[in-house]
C-alpha cells in the first residue's frame, strides 16, 4: 500500500505573505546535499566490496560474504533512492489535498473518472489510516463508488516510491510494466465494481456523514519555499518511519541472495510452475510491508531465477491487498463488498502474473 506500516501522510500549510523565493543559503545547502547524495551513491558498490572483503575479511564466493555484500550495498542504496523520491514526491504532493482530489473526481463521467482517479492515486497522499476518511469524503461528495475504488486501488498499488526504486534497480522497462499494469488493474477493477452497483454494500452510516468533517482536508503550501520545506518534512516523516522495514526487507533479501540456491527458487517461482502465481498472491496478502521494504526482496528473488510475472504478482499482492487495510475498510464497507474488492483486484493481479510470464 502507499501504504507504509504507519501513516506516512504529512500535511503542510504556508502562511500568507511569504516570499516565493528560497533564501540563498537554502539553495546552496540543497545543491550541496544533491552533490553529496550523488557522490555517495556512485561509490556504494566499491565501498560494499571493500568493506565486506577487506575490512570484514569475508571469503569471496562464500554464502555469508555474498549476503553481507548485498546488505552493505543495498541498504544505503535503497535508502538514498527512497530519500530522493520522497523529497520529490513530497513537492508534487504539496499541490494536492484530499479535498482538492475529491473536487477533481466529483461529477465526472464514470469512465473518465476511473482513468483520472487511477492517475491521481499515484501522486496523492494515501496511507492505511486515511482510507476511511477518504472513502467517506469521496462517496458523500458525489464521487461514484467505482471511481472511488479506482483511486483506493491505485493509491497503494501504483506506488511512486516503488516505481522509482524499480527504475533505479531494474531499469525503465520493469518500471513501465509495473506502472502500466497497476493502472490497468485500478481502472478495470473500479469500472467493474461500478457496473455491479454495489452501493447498498456500503455501511449505511457513511451516507449520513457531514462531508465537511470527513475529508481531513488541509491547505497545501502556496510558495516554492514552503513546497521545498514540505518535501523535507516528508523525508523526515516517511523515511524516519519506514527505514526499519526497509532494512528488514533488505536483510531478508540478503539471506535469499546469499543462501537460497538458484535452482530452488526457479523451481517454485519460475515460469514452468503454473501454480506459482496464485501461490505468490496468497503468500503476499497476509504480509504487511511498505513498497520500499518489499523491493529488495523482489530484487533478490529475480536474481535467483524467479519469473518476473510471479514476482510482480507477489509484490502487488503485498502492497495492494493488505489484510490490515481490509480491517480498516471494514468500518465503512460490508464484508461482501470487501470480498468483491479483494476478488476483483486479486483476479487482475493473477492475469498480470500469467501474462508477463507468458511474454517475458
Amino acid at each position: 500500500m502507499t501504504t507504509t506500516p504507519e501513516c506516512a501522510c504529512s500535511c503542510g500549510s504556508s502562511p500568507s505573505g511569504k516570499s516565493d523565493k528560497p533564501k540563498f543559503h537554502e539553495v546552496l545547502g540543497s545543491l550541496a546535499a544533491v552533490a553529496a547524495w550523488w557522490l555517495v551513491y556512485r561509490n556504494l558498490e566499491t565501498f560494499a566490496k571493500w568493506f565486506t572483503y577487506r575490512v570484514l575479511r569475508m571469503g569471496q564466493g562464500s554464502h555469508l560474504g555474498a549476503a553481507v555484500e548485498f546488505l552493505v550495498y543495498e541498504a544505503p542504496k535503497v535508502l538514498l533512492l527512497l530519500t530522493l523520491v520522497v523529497f520529490g514526491v513530497g513537492i508534487v504532493r504539496s499541490f494536492f489535498t484530499p479535498e482538492r482530489t475529491r473536487k477533481l473526481l466529483a461529477g465526472r463521467r464514470e469512465s473518465v473518472g476511473n482513468v483520472l482517479a487511477a492517475l491521481l492515486g499515484t501522486v496523492t497522499p494515501f496511507c492505511s489510516c486515511s482510507a476511511v476518511p477518504l472513502f467517506i469524503g469521496f462517496v458523500t461528495t458525489g464521487v461514484p463508488l467505482g471511481v472511488t475504488f479506482s483511486f483506493l486501488i491505485s493509491a497503494p498499488m501504483v506506488n511512486e516510491v516503488a516505481l522509482v526504486l524499480l527504475f533505479g534497480l531494474f531499469g525503465w522497462k520493469v518500471a513501465a510494466l509495473y506502472l502500466g499494469t497497476g493502472l490497468a488493474i485500478a481502472m478495470i477493477a473500479g469500472w467493474t465494481i461500478g457496473r455491479l452497483h454495489l452501493e447498498g454494500w456500503v455501511e449505511d452510516w457513511v451516507y449520513k456523514v457531514n462531508t465537511g468533517a470527513a475529508g481531513g482536508a488541509g491547505e497545501a503550501p502556496t510558495t516554492w519555499r514552503d513546497r521545498i520545506r514540505y518535501g523535507r518534512d516528508a523525508v523526515k516523516d516517511i523515511v524516519g518511519k519506514v527505514w526499519p522495514y526497509v532494512v528488514a526487507g533488505i536483510v531478508v533479501g540478503a539471506g535469499i541472495h546469499g543462501y537460497v540456491p538458484e535452482n530452488f527458487m526457479a523451481s517454485i517461482m519460475g515460469k514452468s510452475a503454473w501454480w506459482s502465481v496464485p501461490v505468490a498472491v496468497l503468500l503476499g496478502v497476509p504480509m504487511y510491508s511498505n513498497a520500499a521494504g518489499i523491493i529488495p526482496i523482489v530484487q533478490a528473488l529475480l536474481g535467483k531465477g524467479a519469473a518476473l510475472g510471479t514476482v510482480l504478482a507477489f509484490m502487488m499482492a503485498v502492497i495492494g491487498l493488505s489484510l490490515p487495510e481490509a480491517i480498516i475498510l471494514r468500518k465503512v464497507l460490508k464484508l461482501k463488498l470487501i470480498a468483491v474488492f479483494f476478488g476483483v483486484v486479486g483476479f487482475g493481479i493473477l492475469v498480470v502474473g500469467y501474462l508477463f510470464n507468458l511474454v517475458m
